[in-house]
């Protein structure tokens, strides 16, 4: 657009241009000098001040009003009412859709003066620039006014577009619309109703709105809305926008949110699977609040809830068949139908596979038949299950095996509590650590078990409803500990053999699997006595004596020390026994014979106190000295006592 120079600008000022009188000056001075000429009193000098007369009014810049008074070879011959004519291109005279303009002689024409004399002395006007200038007076005016103005969009440019509204026009692309326009090329060639919202005539630019004009209409329609539109009513709008959570639906100057979960009874994971920028939509008012001016819009109330007749459709125990939609950790969720889904568990999906994610098992758009499990309509939750739809396995387990059996089966998974047992296909028996021995202490069943190990087991328990299978190993043959106390009560005397020496003790074998302790407090007061020579040690062979019997925690105390004074006082008996038998057998009297026998017993007693003692004071102290000469001579004799029991001794 080229730009005007500001010097020769129209006046915008309340007077009048001084091309308005012009032609009546020339008419009334052309009847002047017709009067004098037929009067005959013209004076040169006079005429040369009338003609200048006519010439006073014209300056540069201004548009003036001519007539056309020839076409010359492509040029129109134009006189404004000054000394000489002007000529302009017949290209100039065209109309607003900028097409060529018929021109005839005699037509009255505004030309733009740009020079009142050329080097061939002719004034230089121009048509083109006495439009340019008309139009700018239109668009000040309409821009004064705040009117609307049309125009044709002839090109993209940077930032926007380039309206021809007589003249070159920028039309800003946030002025398009009320909301961004993405596609501005679709917009060339079209006509739109525009408003002047910027104008700099010395800068030769203009700055067009389409927006302003939408956003009064706008205004207008709201206010409208605002009185009529009332909750429950069914409305039209167009798509304005759309985020993740919804879209945005203008109803005719008021916006409303059309929330994703109102959109569809059915699955929707985002508002552009239904919806684009544009599209025209029906929906129900939900929620007005005219504080705010807020509207919550729905689509999928124009339909019935599909969960009001799902119990009926869906009762429980049904066969149904249903659309993959989605996968979770967790299960999988079935699509019914529009806007009702169920979901299938993990557990629920297979009797015999162990499925640890649904996706080894189905797949986004599988069709599976479920049954119905269970229907809760005011949650909207339906289980469904897979395996239900084939026959228990663990009912035929039941009518195969009963407690007690003998099976045999694969080693499948050893964890810390025990081991799990395939015995078929899908169906798992755990034996527990503690079912593994009697009598062993096995801190983890590996070391009894192998990964992929027959082994043979006894069924303990079968529970169908809990699909859980107990078996055990030690089950396989009696329990040792059984009639343990019969077999070793209290006070029994028996033999063994040292398996280990703990801090607590010294475990000593009996039999197979039966083990008793001898506690270390026992072992402590062996080894300060006499008694016990050396200290026990794994392997040695004991005797000892049954003290302590706990067959419920599997416990046998056992003493060495109990066993050695049984063992003394049962020397003692047999000793007295004997002596009775030879003292009937000699026919003394009674009380003669238990007088001896009780005096016997009591030296005995004291012989062995005395020996103990003597070996005691036998080990030498650190703090000891030597004994004299004379101490060790008297030490070696024999005692008149000693001498008096060695003929006791004989003579019994």
């Amino acid at each position: 657009m080229e730009p005007i120079n500001q010097e020769h600008q129209p006046d915008n000022s309340d007077e009048a241009p001084p091309l308005v009188n012009n032609e009546e000056e020339k008419k009334v001075l052309a009847d002047l000098l017709s009067k004098a000429e037929t009067e005959g009193n013209i004076d040169p000098s006079c005429m040369d001040k009338l003609y200048e007369e006519t010439l006073k009014n014209f300056e540069e810049g201004e548009v003036v009003s001519g007539t056309v008074v020839s076409l010359v070879d492509g040029d129109v011959l134009v006189d404004v009412g000054y000394k000489s004519e002007g000529l302009i291109s017949l290209s100039e005279f065209k109309d607003a859709d900028g097409k060529s303009q018929p021109v005839n002689v005699g037509d009255q024409v505004e030309v733009y003066l740009e020079k009142m004399e050329d080097a061939d002395g002719l004034i230089v006007l121009s048509r083109e620039k006495a439009n340019k200038i008309k139009v700018w007076e239109q668009i000040n005016e309409v821009y004064s006014n705040n009117e609307i103005i049309e125009g044709i969009v002839i090109k993209k440019i940077k930032g926007g577009l380039t309206v021809d509204i007589g003249i070159p026009a920028f039309l800003p692309g946030s002025q398009v619309d009320l909301r961004p326009v993405r596609d501005l090329d679709s917009l060339i060639g079209k006509s739109l109703q525009l408003k002047v919202i910027k104008l700099n005539i010395k800068r030769g630019n203009i700055v067009l709105s389409r927006r302003a004009i939408l956003e009064e209409e706008r205004k207008s329609k709201r206010d409208e809305i605002i009185q009529t539109i009332q909750e429950g009513n069914i409305v039209k709008g167009v798509v304005k926008n759309i985020t993740e959570y919804g879209a945005f639906v203008d109803l005719g100057g008021l916006d409303g949110l059309l929330h994703v979960t109102d959109m569809s009874w059915g699955r929707i994971r985002h508002p552009s699977e239904m919806f684009v920028v544009g599209d025209q939509v029906e929906v129900v008012i939900l929620k007005f609040d005219k504080e705010t001016e807020r509207i919550s819009l729905g689509l999928k109330q124009k339909e019935p809830d599909p969960w009001d007749l799902a119990p009926e459709k869906y009762p429980i125990s049904s066969r149904i068949r249903g659309k993959v939609v989605s996968l979770v950790d967790y299960g999988a969720f079935l699509e019914l139908q529009e806007g009702v889904e169920g979901l299938i568990h993990v557990s629920e999906m297979s009797w015999n596979r162990r499925i640890r994610h649904p996706s080894k098992l189905l797949a986004i758009g599988d069709i599976v038949e479920v049954v119905v499990l269970d229907l809760n309509r005011e949650k909207r939750r339906i289980s469904l299950g897979m395996k239900q739809t084939e026959p228990n396995p663990w009912q035929v387990i039941k009518e195969k095996y009963t407690q007690g059996d003998h099976v045999t089966g694969k080693v499948r998974n050893i964890t810390d509590f025990g081991a799990f047992v395939e015995l078929d296909e899908g169906v798992d028996g755990l034996i527990h650590i503690s079912d593994l021995s009697w009598t062993r202490r096995i801190k983890h069943p590996s070391e009894v078990l192998k990964k992929s190990e027959e082994v043979e087991t006894v069924i303990l328990s079968i529970d169908v409803e809990q699909e859980k299978l107990s078996l055990g190993i030690k089950q396989l043959t009696p329990d040792p500990w059984e009639g343990i106390e019969d077999k070793y009560p209290i006070g029994t005397a028996i033999s063994g053999e040292v398996s280990q020496i703990a801090v607590f003790g010294a475990i000593v074998a009996l039999e197979k699997e039966i083990e008793g302790l001898i506690p270390s407090s026992e072992l402590e007061k062996l080894a300060k006595s006499s008694t016990q020579k050396e200290s026990l040690k794994v392997g040695d062979k004991v005797d000892v004596k049954v003290v302590r019997l706990d067959p419920q925690n599997r416990k046998l105390g056992l003493s060495i020390s109990a066993y050695l004074e049984d063992k003394e006082r049962d020397d003692v008996k047999s000793y007295m026994d004997k002596q009775n038998e030879e003292a009937l057998e000699n026919k003394l009297p009674l009380d003669e014979t238990m007088t001896l026998l009780s005096e016997q017993a009591k030296e005995k007693a004291e012989k062995l106190a005395s020996q103990e003692d003597q070996e005691i004071s036998a080990e030498p102290s650190a703090t000891d000295e030597p004994a004299s000469e004379e101490g060790q001579e008297e030490a070696a004799k024999p005692s008149e006592t000693d001498d008096e029991e060695q003929v006791s001794d004989k003579e019994e």
